[in-house]
């Protein structure tokens, strides 16, 4: 993947944690696969199949994060799965930005 973006001239972080918030509380932190063009998280699996687990999980890094969007893909089934979550719900008034924080 890192040479494909490479090649592809497409930015990318690999392994970046980021801050999970709720109710404006720092809670937890999320370490994605890749943040494509600091716009997309990426996550890749090498499972059976993408279940409610991983879907459920998907959904609450986004709604704890400043990200909106989520791809989740799965290369370990019988064909490739691609999941993706859109985070698109209004945002609180006041939010804390996750992306200001490091470790």
């Amino acid at each position: 993947m890192v040479e494909e973006f490479k090649n592809r001239n497409i930015s990318f972080v690999a392994q970046k944690q980021i801050p999970i918030f709720y109710n404006e509380k720092k809670i937890g932190v999320y370490t994605p696969d890749f943040i494509i063009e600091d716009k997309i998280l990426l996550e890749i699996k090498h499972i059976p199949r993408i279940t409610f687990k991983e879907k459920k999980q998907a959904w609450y890094y986004l709604k704890g994060s400043d990200y909106k969007l989520l791809l989740l893909v799965n290369f370990g089934g019988e064909k490739l799965e691609i999941l993706r979550r859109v985070y698109d719900k209004a945002r609180q008034k006041f939010r804390i930005n996750p992306r200001r924080y490091s470790r």
